[in-house]
């Protein structure tokens, strides 16, 4: 799978332990940045990124903040992403099984790298469920963002 990265200052670090984690898993990685520890707006990473995944150059994106809201607040504001916060394993695949979640948000201050991997594995090895319940729901969820 292709996966667009990217981070803000404070996701730097962690950044960097995820990109490996997803090479070594064996999936192509985009990393849109940041390139370096000095402070960057998320907003302006997270439009990049959200670009990159509706223009379908990537399947689906990471992005790695200090807590990860506020790149989700951001990135929910482009039209075709469904971005969530994930700090546990099961919204990290549920999150993609019952709502086609497109891009995984994690805070660098919440979790550590261990986890962090363990949230990217679920995110990844997640499909969107056939259940006709979902797939109305998200539908639902379609027609909103074409409202906008």
């Amino acid at each position: 799978m292709h996966i667009i990265v990217g981070s803000d200052h404070a996701g730097f670090p962690l950044k960097a332990t995820l990109v490996e984690h997803l090479q070594v898993m064996g999936h192509t990685v985009t990393d849109i940045g940041s390139y370096d520890p000095e402070p960057v707006d998320f907003p302006d990473i997270t439009r990049s990124l959200a670009e990159k995944v509706t223009a379908g150059e990537g399947e689906r994106g990471l992005l790695v903040c200090g807590t990860g809201v506020g790149a989700a607040i951001a990135a929910n504001k482009v039209k075709g992403i469904r971005a969530a916060v994930c700090h546990d394993v099961h919204s990290a695949h549920q999150s993609v099984e019952h709502d086609d979640v497109n891009v995984m948000c994690i805070g660098a201050q919440i979790v550590g790298p261990w986890l962090a991997k363990d949230l990217v594995s679920a995110f990844l090895k997640a499909e969107f469920s056939t259940d006709e319940d979902f797939r109305r729901r998200v539908a639902k969820l379609a027609e909103m963002d074409s409202a906008r």
